[in-house]
């Protein structure tokens, strides 16, 4: 099945689950806000009791998939909107969406925190920041073997031991080649270097796996030994499982995605949305993010001190990667299209 073909297949699954968990409403007659994220059902269901708990009135009903799938979404359902709340994914998918008029402008009171983070005119705010890394099997590579930067992934020795994430569906992998191209036209003027380094990372490359679940899972059964990744979901990774998975910041640079929420045009319980973005960058809400599931938090006044070992450690170690997100937005898509049809293997 063609790469195209795949991801028709799964926005039609996801199509169809969405649509039954947005057409349910509950029998005791509470108020339904359906959330699209691409943060995994432990972070969401989390947040979905505490908000019931606050609001006994409500019903959160989410739908987890990847990011540029919600995008892919939330754009078929213009006529018909579906979700209230698009809650996580890179922010240049964000403006993508804004600029076709699918977020509705909204400002929670915690807005100015994260305002390098957000959209100009509050068609979506930063609430995390997410860092990019490298992963590997740790019964099998040691932390002085693994690749210690990115460009180390187009050693000969990775060949047929790297599993990536579909970048067709991951905001997450976007970003990263985004990163890889972004870097290409700062030392020469043109995109070429770029996609000649992603050639040759394809060339490498096992597997482009369909969801972070399956990359776990192969990852930690050596079907592939690296990966390019993010640190909130590989440390959550090892603190509830017993994968053999450990990760290293590159040495040249690490992306921090700005990982975002909005409230979605034409949502049928706007005031509700705009209750759901203000409760997620509460203070409280955020460090429990922070605590619990990892998340860097995009707010600036939250105390570094406050955070757990693991963030403050991402701190202290990450070299930040300059990302011109301007030229993300505009030129993105364009890129992904040439890499899904032009570079990646047939």
């Amino acid at each position: 099945m063609s790469g195209g073909a795949m991801t028709r297949s799964r926005l039609t699954i996801a199509a169809l689950i969405a649509a039954l968990v947005a057409g349910c409403s509950p029998s005791d007659g509470r108020q339904v806000l359906v959330v699209y994220s691409p943060h995994g059902p432990d972070l969401l269901r989390t947040f979905e009791e505490r908000f019931e708990t606050q609001n006994p009135d409500v019903d959160v009903q989410w739908l987890d998939m990847g990011s540029q799938e919600v995008l892919d979404r939330v754009r078929s359902e213009r006529a018909n909107p579906q979700a209230d709340v698009w809650f996580g994914g890179p922010s240049q998918l964000f403006h993508a969406a804004a600029e076709e008029g699918l977020l509705q402008a909204f400002s929670p009171t915690w807005s100015s925190q994260v305002a390098d983070y957000s959209d100009e005119q509050d068609r979506y705010q930063g609430v995390y920041l997410t860092p990019l890394i490298i992963a590997y099997n740790s019964e099998v590579v040691d932390s002085a073997a693994a690749p210690q930067d990115w460009d180390d992934f187009l050693d000969e020795r990775w060949t047929d031991e790297i599993l990536i994430r579909d970048p067709v569906a991951s905001g997450t992998m976007r970003t990263l080649f985004g990163m890889v191209i972004q870097r290409s036209v700062r030392e020469t003027g043109a995109t070429d270097g770029g996609f000649d380094w992603l050639r040759q990372l394809d060339a490498r490359t096992r597997e482009y796996v369909l969801n972070p679940t399956l990359l776990y899972q192969k990852l930690s059964r050596r079907e592939g030994l690296v990966t390019l990744w993010d640190m909130p979901d590989i440390e959550a990774l090892r603190a509830t499982t017993d994968y053999p998975i450990d990760y290293l910041y590159a040495s040249s640079g690490t992306p921090l995605v700005e990982d975002a929420i909005a409230v979605v045009n034409g949502s049928a319980n706007p005031e509700l949305a705009g209750r759901f973005v203000e409760f997620i960058g509460e203070e409280g809400e955020v460090l429990l993010a922070a605590r619990e599931f990892y998340r860097l938090p995009a707010r600036t006044d939250i105390p570094v001190d406050s955070l757990p070992p693991e963030l403050r450690r991402a701190r202290d170690l990450i070299v930040p990667e300059p990302i011109d997100w301007q030229l993300l937005h505009e030129r993105g898509p364009e890129w992904m299209r040439y890499w899904d049809e032009n570079v990646r293997a047939g």
